[in-house]
């Protein structure tokens, strides 16, 4: 069982992952369109960077390809912290070109309700959709392998979520304080559940664990009552 001081250590790393995903990268061009700023990246593809000021309002739809200076570039990534307290954005359209969410791309938008994840995308960053406090579903699709930890820790309006058959791993804290989510099943595919992945979702009635299931984590369902 884990002591105090490692539950300590656990919550430590969010904030370590909170603190150092302001530390931006560094890229030579941006474009900005209709008050987004997208990094240039290589091969004429851009990567969602921010936003220009906290004024979206409502629903966002992100174009799969943007033509600027006689040259079309497609949009492929949602970069760390892209629209972190964005908190008055309702929902967001992210194009089928996006392969990858990044860290914190929509944390803290608590005025979220609906977002729709395309099958282009592999991947779902730490602490991607935490604190989506009006989040209240979500399909994660067949083409995410990789979903990070604390990814919807803190969606407590979350009531169902739908985990697909190509993610083999439920990672620590993953879906740390969802109030709301009252059952959920969990495909054959995965294979660990990390610890606190699913605690204090004290609403949790029903879950199905499948025998592919060989280890789970340190107060992996505490609070669940």
């Amino acid at each position: 069982m884990k002591t105090s001081s490692s539950l300590s250590r656990v919550f430590l790393l969010a904030f370590v992952l909170l603190s150092t995903a302001f530390c931006s990268s560094t890229y030579a061009d941006t474009i900005q369109y209709e008050g987004i700023v997208y990094n240039i990246k290589a091969n004429s593809t851009l990567e969602v960077a921010s936003y220009q000021n906290k004024s979206l309002t409502g629903a966002i739809v992100i174009p799969e390809t943007i033509t600027a200076n006689n040259t079309t570039y497609t949009i492929t990534s949602v970069s760390f912290h892209a629209f972190d307290d964005c908190s008055s954005l309702t929902s967001i359209t992210i194009p089928n070109s996006v392969t990858s969410i990044g860290d914190l791309a929509f944390a803290g938008c608590s005025s979220l309700t609906s977002i729709t994840i395309p099958n282009s995308v592999t991947s779902i960053g730490d602490l991607a959709f935490a604190g989506c406090s009006s989040l209240t579903s979500i399909t994660i699709p067949n083409s995410v392998t990789s979903i990070g930890v604390y990814a919807f820790s803190g969606c407590s309006s979350l009531t169902s979520i739908t985990i697909p058959n190509s993610v083999t791993s439920i990672r620590m804290s993953t879906f740390s304080n969802c109030y709301s989510l009252t059952s959920i099943t969990i495909p054959n595919s995965v294979t660990s559940i990390g610890d606190l992945a699913f605690v204090s979702c004290n609403s949790l009635t029903s879950i199905t664990i499948p025998n592919s299931v060989t280890s789970i984590g340190d107060y992996a369902f505490s609070g669940c009552i």
